[in-house]
């Protein structure tokens, strides 16, 4: 089939994604007895979550682009792995809350900041999987002639991103907060110019 249908249902389940995330920043309810910027300041953890994600998600939708691209058509293995991979973006509006809500508590924050960075590995691992499906399981559904060392190149750049999440994870019940920026660096990085040439190779 053509991969017209898979980029168009794809696109709307990262835009609905990266909606909600910020469904999570509620307005501050007035005469709480407190003043609005305080109130405003208390949310820090949920526009601290919102952003990391709404940056992580803009980049995987941004690779996801690129990695459709280079196919003339997509078969049933190929639209299975993209449910996967779309499976993982959905549940981020979910870990995200979770985060927000628990990262200043005393008690679940260390297994709320797995959750988060966890579901942040989950994704990429559902894209680098997509990804080497489409470039080596299908090479013959690629528009253009990728050598096999270009395709390893792209598949290298792909997998590396994996590492800083699993730290991430694996550092959560030392500090959430050290995982929310580990998160957060990776998206910063990911969004720089350092990491725009090319798009095509640019990890999940």
């Amino acid at each position: 089939m053509s991969t017209n249908r898979l980029e168009a249902f794809s696109d709307g389940v990262f835009a609905i994604a990266i909606t909600l995330l910020v469904l999570e920043i509620h307005v501050p309810e007035p005469g709480g007895g407190e003043s609005l910027g305080h109130e405003l300041l208390a949310q820090w953890p949920s526009y601290a979550a919102f952003v990391v994600s709404f940056l992580t998600i803009g980049i995987i939708w941004i690779n996801h682009h690129a990695m459709v691209r280079r196919l003339r058509l997509a078969d049933h293995s190929i639209l299975v792995w993209n449910l996967l991979l779309l499976m993982t973006v959905s549940a981020l509006p979910f870990t995200t809350a979770l985060m927000a809500a628990y990262l200043k508590e005393s008690n679940g924050e260390s297994l709320a900041a797995a959750v988060y960075s966890g579901s942040f590995l989950l994704m990429s691992i559902a894209f680098a999987g997509m990804n080497r499906h489409i470039l080596f399981e299908r090479a013959d559904y690629l528009e253009e002639g990728l050598d096999e060392p270009t395709r390893r190149l792209i598949l290298k750049a792909g997998v590396a991103g994996l590492l800083p999440y699993a730290i991430a994870t694996a550092v959560a019940p030392i500090s959430p907060y050290l995982t929310l920026g580990i998160c957060a660096g990776v998206a910063a990085f990911y969004a720089s110019p350092a990491a725009s040439a090319p798009v095509t190779a640019r990890p999940g």
